[in-house]
This record gives structure tokens, C-alpha cells and sequence, in this order.
């Protein structure tokens, strides 16, 4: 019976940190625009993942104990993260600026494969009509663009990146 929790709870770690080193390996950002593909592949991890961590047992404390691991996994790492600047540098993303002073940076918008039509739509969410306004466009560390404009009276607005279809938005 121990033996069973014990593999458990190496199991759960093993997804934990495999997970973790996917989503470093394919980027954060991804997660903060979910389009219905990226809902179905999540549905899709968790359900392929859950045997790996729990194995045959499909008890109550099984689960539990899985759940359990990832918790204290988290908890531990954002603890590690917040002690650790080196540590936090690894596991997330930097910001990236993609507009300073109405100059846009193609190179980066290039690499984080933001469209023209997405800066646009973030600069509207923030009231800005031309890219001549903005004083500083950035990819926060958790996809979010945020925008500071104007001239005198510096604004700053949150615009969270996402890419909805629109036949979600119409039903």
C-alpha cells in the first residue's frame, strides 16, 4: 500500500515537471490565448496524464495523493521562483517590448508571432488609435500586451492577447 502512494507521488512529479519543461519549451503566452484547439489539447493532456500519474488506482485517496503532489510542486516552485532570481529567470519568459516611443519592433513581433491586426485590436482595447501614440507596448510575462500612451497624462491600460473565433462569439 505504501509502495502504491509512494510510485504515486514519483509518478505525479514526473508529469508535474514534464509539464513544466513543455511549457517552457513551447512558451507561456500560448496559454493566455486560447483558441478551442488549445482547450481541446488541454482536455486532452490532463485525461493522457492522469494514468501516468495514478497508474491502475483509481481510489479516492489515490487521486488525492496526486493532487496533493502537484499542489506542494507548485506551491515549492513559487516559492523557489520568488527566493531564486536565476531560478525565476529560467522558468518564465521576459517581458519583450514590441513598441517604444510609436517604433515598432519587428524582429520581436516577428518572433512572438504577433500579427499587425492583433497589435491593432490591443491598441483599440487601450484607446489608442495610431502606433505614433503609444509610448510603450510590451508582452508581459503572462501574454497580457500592455500599453502606456499619451503625451503629458501617461495612461496605462491592461489588454489580455487572446484569439477567439468569432463563430464562438456569435453563439
Amino acid at each position: 500500500m505504501i509502495n502504491t502512494y509512494l510510485e504515486i507521488i514519483i509518478r505525479s512529479a514526473a508529469v508535474y515537471l514534464f509539464m513544466v519543461i513543455a511549457l517552457r519549451i513551447f512558451g507561456k503566452k500560448e496559454l493566455s490565448q486560447l483558441n478551442t484547439a488549445d482547450v481541446i489539447l488541454i482536455l486532452l493532456i490532463s485525461n493522457s496524464v492522469q494514468n501516468a500519474m495514478v497508474g491502475n488506482n483509481t481510489s479516492l485517496w489515490g487521486g488525492l495523493a496526486a493532487a496533493t503532489v502537484l499542489f506542494a510542486i507548485n506551491f515549492i516552485l513559487k516559492k523557489l521562483m520568488y527566493k531564486y532570481r536565476k531560478f525565476s529567470d529560467f522558468m518564465q519568459e521576459k517581458p519583450e517590448i514590441l513598441i517604444h516611443n510609436g517604433n515598432l519592433d519587428f524582429e520581436i513581433l516577428s518572433k512572438l508571432n504577433i500579427t499587425s491586426d492583433e497589435l491593432k485590436e490591443a491598441m483599440r482595447e487601450h484607446g489608442v488609435e495610431y502606433f505614433k501614440d503609444v509610448k510603450l507596448a510590451m508582452l508581459e510575462i503572462d501574454g497580457n500586451i500592455s500599453i502606456i500612451s499619451g503625451e503629458n497624462n501617461l495612461r496605462q491600460t491592461h489588454y489580455k492577447r487572446r484569439r477567439i473565433h468569432k463563430n464562438l462569439i456569435q453563439n
